[in-house]
């Protein structure tokens, strides 16, 4: 059954989906200017909502599984069409409210899907002055220490004239299934270089940002608007994907760690995962601000 939060501050609104992996159906501004792509009414994909959490890891977990500690767990895939899991669970379940407010809605979860991951996790979205902050959490419900990580995934509007500022010092290639591969400077990919705002690449774009400062802006040139987007310091990674110039969409994605992080050499602490002990939490937090130009 769909079961909805709604949250208005005067200047902004959200649209809570709890029973859709506490995911958002929209983000706007009040007169009803999209900051978020706003979802179909009565959405039952997740992929087509305005935001989805992504826990208790992001993006992709190639090689059907990992190995951590001795143990190889297997995983299989979730999301129809896709060769890897994807983005973990918790997007994927129905989520309990335990707040709700004018400008405040919060949710819990435990969920014990996929082996062996077993976990109790918290999200929040609180509006101010039109801003929305999302915090994030994850504690370990396992009896063993496992890796994990967390993210958020906004769907922002893609127009002809969108710009992107994201400075970063490197990224990641990607292979044909959209894992990584090998890290280069930015130097070597001018057209990735948003250390000033630029217009996004005019193909696909789906690689991982980092030695990011933590912020970023998308700007709207045609619609007067912006959106600046803040990220706590353990978001070390930000994902930029985009079909095209032609999609309607880019993702700008604030996460823990890289795709495929829990098989990557060095390991899955290396490459941004956090090992958590039975009864350890991971939290994470990152705030949007409309602005006009």
């Amino acid at each position: 059954m769909t079961q909805t939060i709604t949250l208005d501050d005067g200047a902004a609104r959200v649209v809570v989906r709890a029973d859709l992996g506490a995911g958002l159906a929209r983000y706007e501004l009040r007169d009803g200017t999209p900051l978020f792509r706003p979802a179909p009414e009565n959405a039952t994909d997740p992929f087509v909502l305005a935001n989805i959490l992504l826990l208790p890891w992001s993006n992709r977990i190639g090689a059907g599984g990992f190995a951590f500690e001795g143990e190889h767990y297997a995983l299989a895939r979730n999301v129809a069409g896709e060769a890897s899991p994807l983005h973990g669970s918790g997007f994927q379940q129905a989520w309990q409210v335990t707040h709700a407010s004018a400008t405040r809605a919060e949710l819990e979860l435990e969920c014990d899907v996929p082996a062996p991951f077993r976990y109790t996790a918290r999200a929040s979205y609180q509006l101010a002055d039109g801003a929305l902050t999302v915090t994030l959490a994850v504690a370990n419900a396992a009896a063993r220490a496992l890796p994990y990580g967390l993210g958020v995934h906004p769907w922002l509007p893609r127009t002809r004239h969108t710009t992107l500022l994201l400075p970063a010092s490197a990224a990641w290639l990607e292979d044909d299934a959209h894992l990584p591969t090998a890290r280069v400077p930015i130097a070597a990919r001018p057209d990735w270089d948003f250390s000033a705002q630029r217009p996004l690449p005019a193909g696909w774009i789906n690689n991982a940002f980092v030695g990011w400062p933590g912020h970023a802006s998308i700007v709207w040139p045609e619609r007067d608007l912006a959106l600046d987007i803040a990220a706590g310091p353990n978001l070390s990674t930000c994902i930029v994907f985009s079909p095209g110039q032609d999609s309607d969409f880019v993702c700008v994605e604030p996460v823990t760690h890289l795709p495929n992080a829990h098989n990557l050499p060095g390991g899955p602490e290396a490459n941004g995962l956090t090992v958590l002990l039975t009864d350890e939490e991971l939290a994470v937090a990152c705030r949007f601000s409309p602005r006009r130009l």
